[in-house]
């Protein structure tokens, strides 16, 4: 509509000792959830995909969010 927008999106995680690191939590949970959904077959994509697919990141982004880890956003005018 002729207008446009900024949204800023900010992820700040902390890690819980040696073993629960922010590493862990941010790039091994979204392997074993995608993992479990496959298994589970609520994604049914085959091959290599990129995450921007909704398929994809709706369900990730959600478990990701029960388990305490979700991204903030604010659009800027």
């Amino acid at each position: 509509k002729g207008k446009t927008h900024k949204i800023l999106s900010s992820l700040v995680v902390k890690g819980d000792d040696n073993i629960s690191t922010a590493m862990s939590k941010t790039v091994g949970l979204p392997v074993g959830i995608i993992t479990k959904l496959i298994l589970e077959e609520k994604i049914k994509l085959r091959g290599v995909q990129i995450p921007t697919v909704k398929e994809i990141y709706e369900p990730l982004l959600s478990e990701l969010e029960r388990l305490g880890i979700r991204f903030r956003e604010k659009e800027v005018f």
